[in-house]
C-alpha cells in the first residue's frame, strides 16, 4: 500500500479544493442546494469516500496534518464572540435558559436511549454509552477523553467504538440539519425577522475592502488574548474548548467598542472572514474523516446509532422547534441542534449558515447555539456521562 503524507499547507490546499468542489456540486445537483447541505460536507464526504475506497482496497493511505484546522476554528469562534453584545444577550435571556434546559434533556435522552437499546440487544450498557452523548454531543474530543475511562471498566476498544460513533454523528448531523430546517421553513412558510437591530448587527454596508485588514487584525488580537483567558479558565480545574477564551475576549472587545464609541467594529468584514475560517476548518475536518472506522461497528452498534439518529430528528423537529417558538429562528436553531447534538458546534454553525444563505439570517440562532454549545454543553455533558457511568 502506498503511504502518502501531506503537510499542513498541502492539507489546507486540498481542503480548499474540496470546498470548491462542494460548491460546484451544489450548483450541479439541485437537491443539495434545496436541502441546504453545506458545501464542505458535500465535497468533503465525496473525498472521504474516495480515500476510504483507496484504503480498503489496499491501494493507498493518505495522512493529513490538520494543525491549521485548529487555527481556523479559533478564528471562526472569535468572529462569533464579536456578535455577543450585551443588549442582545439581555433580550435573549429567557431563550438562553430554555435552550440550555433543552440541551440538558437531549444529553440525558441520548444516554437513556443508548443504555435502553443496549439492554434490549443484550450487550453491556457501557458499550451502549459509547454511542450516547459521549460521541454525539461530545464529538471526537469527548470520545477520546472518555474512551480510556470506559476501557478501565473492562470495555475493550471503547475509544475506537466512541470515535467511530463520533464520525458517524458528525456526518449524520451535518446531513440532517439543513434538510430538517428547510422542510420546516418551506412547509410552514416561515420568514426571518426583519427588525432594525438585526440589520444593524448583520447587514452593515460594505465600503470596499479597506476595512478588512482592521477586522482581521481585531480577530487575531482577540484570539491571542483569548489564549491567556483560556489558561486562566483552566486553573478552575474544569475543561473548556480551546476557543472559549477567544470568544470571551471578542465579546468584551465588542461591548467596549459599543459602550465607549471610541472605535469601530467592522462586523460585516468580521463575519465574512469568520465564514472563510469556518469553511476551511470544516473542509479539513471532512477530508480527514476515516470512514472505514464505521465498518468495524457490529450490527448491534449500528442499531444503537440508528436509534441516536432517530432521537435527534424527533427531538429537533418536534421538541426544540416547538419549545423555541415554532418560528423561523426556531427552525434555524433546530438545524444547529442537529449539528452539535450529533457532531460539534462548528457543524451546527455550518448547518445554520447553509440555511441562512438560502432563507435569511437568524440572530437568535447564531447567538444561542455557540454560547450553549461552547460554554455549557461539554461541561454539562461530562457531568451527566459521569452520573450514568456510576449508575450502571
Amino acid at each position: 500500500m502506498i503511504s502518502l503524507t501531506l503537510d499542513r499547507y498541502q492539507t489546507m490546499a486540498v481542503a480548499v479544493i474540496v470546498l470548491a468542489f462542494g460548491s460546484w456540486l451544489k450548483k450541479k445537483i439541485p437537491l443539495l442546494e434545496r436541502f441546504c447541505i453545506p458545501s464542505p460536507v458535500a465535497g468533503g464526504l465525496v473525498f472521504s469516500i474516495l480515500t476510504c475506497i483507496l484504503y480498503v482496497s489496499g491501494i493507498a493511505e493518505i495522512s493529513f496534518d490538520s494543525s491549521l484546522s485548529e487555527v481556523a476554528m479559533v478564528l471562526f469562534f472569535t468572529s462569533v464572540g464579536f456578535q455577543a453584545n450585551i443588549r442582545v444577550l439581555k433580550e435573549g435571556g429567557k431563550d438562553l435558559f430554555l435552550f440550555l434546559v433543552l440541551v440538558i434533556i437531549l444529553i440525558t435522552a441520548q444516554n437513556g436511549v443508548a443504555v435502553g437499546l443496549s439492554r434490549l440487544l443484550h450487550i453491556d450498557a457501557l458499550i451502549g454509552l459509547c454511542t450516547g452523548s459521549i460521541p454525539m454531543v461530545g464529538g471526537h474530543g469527548t470520545a477520546g477523553a472518555f474512551g480510556p475511562v470506559l476501557e478501565d471498566f473492562g470495555i475493550t476498544g471503547a475509544t475506537t467504538i466512541a470515535t467511530a460513533a463520533a464520525t458517524f454523528g458528525l456526518i449524520m448531523g451535518s446531513l440532517m440539519g439543513g434538510p430538517l430546517a428547510n422542510g420546516l421553513i418551506t412547509k410552514k412558510h416561515l420568514q426571518p425577522k426583519d427588525d432594525a437591530a438585526h440589520h444593524e448587527t448583520f447587514q452593515e454596508t460594505l465600503k470596499g475592502l479597506e476595512n478588512y485588514p482592521n477586522a482581521v487584525f481585531a480577530l487575531i488580537v482577540c484570539a491571542g488574548i483569548g489564549t491567556i483567558l483560556s489558561w486562566l479558565l483552566s486553573k478552575t480545574g474544569m475543561t473548556f474548548p480551546i476557543y472559549i477564551g477567544a470568544m470571551i475576549a471578542a465579546a468584551i472587545f465588542r461591548n467596549i467598542a459599543e459602550i465607549s464609541g471610541k472605535f469601530t467594529i467592522h462586523m460585516e468584514e468580521i463575519d465574512s472572514f469568520g465564514s472563510i475560517c469556518l469553511s476551511i476548518f470544516l473542509g479539513i475536518a471532512m477530508i480527514t474523516l476515516k470512514i472505514w472506522q464505521l465498518a468495524d461497528l457490529a450490527l448491534p452498534l449500528v442499531i444503537l446509532l440508528i436509534g441516536q439518529t432517530a432521537l435527534m430528528f424527533v427531538y429537533a423537529r418536534f421538541i426544540v422547534f416547538k419549545c423555541m417558538g415554532s418560528d423561523y429562528d426556531a427552525a434555524v436553531i433546530a438545524a444547529g441542534v442537529c449539528g452539535f447534538g450529533m457532531g460539534a458546534t462548528p457543524n451546527a454553525m455550518a448547518n445554520m449558515q447553509a440555511v441562512s444563505e438560502k432563507h435569511g439570517e437568524s440572530i437568535k440562532a447564531f447567538l444561542l447555539i455557540p454560547i450553549v454549545g461552547s460554554l455549557f454543553a461539554d461541561f454539562i455533558n461530562s457531568l451527566i456521562i459521569t452520573i450514568f457511568i456510576n449508575l450502571i
